[in-house]
């Protein structure tokens, strides 16, 4: 499988010393799994710190005159309301007003920006929304990413860092050294915590992150990864979210500007608010352990949604799911879950499950 990929992360060998088959994720070998139980790596995210090589996710660099321009018409963010050292979450839309893709955009001065997106269309829309401005777009796969995630996250990289950390509010980020490595440090993350990403070229990544390992930062998995993305209501592109979807239909409306001007999708977009065709929503299903996924959900005989992103939280004792269902459908809700392997009962309840106020990421 390896041998067919066309990325590589520079941490890969760390990867397979810890048990990891580095199985494909955007075409990059991707730590799914360690030797490490899954259950210590969630306990670490949430009661220290944990890490995740994030470099799967792809880097792009936009600059020129008409960077700012160029985002406006590929993004639903207002581009001029993100200030130098700041960043955004966001929906990267077709012309359907769909969704292509989500990514975080950040704003470095100078007219140069940072797009860091998934395995959405990003790339492919982001050069047409570009083609004749004065702006170059570069991808690049030299620039890593470890996302350092948990309570203790902020102390263990403040005693190692050449700026002080404290009062970096959430979405905003700074060139800074870590471990005497450049480096740009994030605070954004996808775990439910407090947490920073350590975007560090890959001569660097692999002694920045031993380094981490050093000061007690456990290596995560992306199956831990899943565990608290979920708890805390946190979508995963081609999961809980494709291009059959709407923004309002998957609880990303908040991301859409609305007085700002024309961008890609945005007539469709805005037609199709009032018409929304299904709800993303959490699940508390009734089952000892977390289910496969693509399991059907029935209300009075009658299929009204599937199962997208599941999980099993052994902290909250609960097999909790991400789902579509039909947008008339509320909370308490008592659903019938089947697939071939199950026959249950889900409830439809409040996401995040974990810290709904979000109050350890905003803190």
């Amino acid at each position: 499988m390896t041998e067919e990929l066309s990325r590589t992360s520079a941490l890969a060998g760390r990867h397979r010393a810890l048990g990891s088959g580095l199985e494909d994720w955007n075409g990059m070998g991707t730590a799914w799994t360690y030797d490490t139980d899954p259950n210590d790596e969630h306990d670490a995210v949430r009661e220290r710190a944990g890490m995740f090589d994030m470099s799967p996710l792809k880097k792009v660099f936009v600059r020129g005159s008409d960077a700012m321009a160029v985002l406006d018409h590929l993004t639903t963010r207002d581009m001029s309301r993100i200030k130098p050292g700041q960043a955004a979450y966001l929906s990267v839309l077709t012309e359907d007003g769909t969704m292509a893709d989500d990514a975080i955009v950040s704003n470095n001065g100078s007219n140069e920006w940072m797009i860091v997106h998934g395995s959405g269309d990003t790339m492919t829309l982001l050069e047409a929304s570009a083609s004749g401005r004065d702006v170059t777009v570069e991808f690049t796969d030299d620039l890593h990413d470890i996302s350092v995630q948990g309570p203790e996250a902020l102390n263990i990289l403040n005693a190692n860092c050449s700026i002080d950390l404290t009062d970096m509010a959430y979405f905003h980020h700074a060139e800074a050294e870590l471990f005497g490595h450049p480096c740009r440090i994030s605070r954004t993350g996808y775990s439910g915590e407090r947490g920073y990403e350590v975007f560090a070229a890959a001569a660097h990544a692999v002694d920045i992150w031993d380094k981490l390992a050093e000061a007690d930062v456990m290596p995560c998995s992306f199956t831990a990864l899943d565990k608290v993305r979920i708890e805390a209501g946190l979508l995963f592109y081609g999961y809980d979210m494709t291009t059959d979807n709407t923004p309002w239909e998957v609880g990303l409306g908040f991301t859409i500007s609305r007085s700002k001007g024309d961008f890609r999708g945005k007539a469709a977009l805005m037609a199709a608010e009032a018409t929304p065709r299904v709800r993303n929503v959490g699940l508390d299903i009734d089952h000892s352990d977390m289910v496969e996924g693509g399991e059907t959900l029935s209300l009075d005989g009658v299929e009204i949604g599937v199962v997208n992103s599941p999980a099993y939280s052994h902290r909250l004792g609960k097999s909790l799911a991400l789902a579509h269902i039909g947008p008339g459908i509320a909370e308490g809700t008592v659903l019938d879950l089947k697939s071939d392997g199950i026959d249950t009962k889900a409830t439809v309840i409040a996401m995040p499950v974990y810290d709904p106020q979000k109050t350890k990421t905003h803190a």
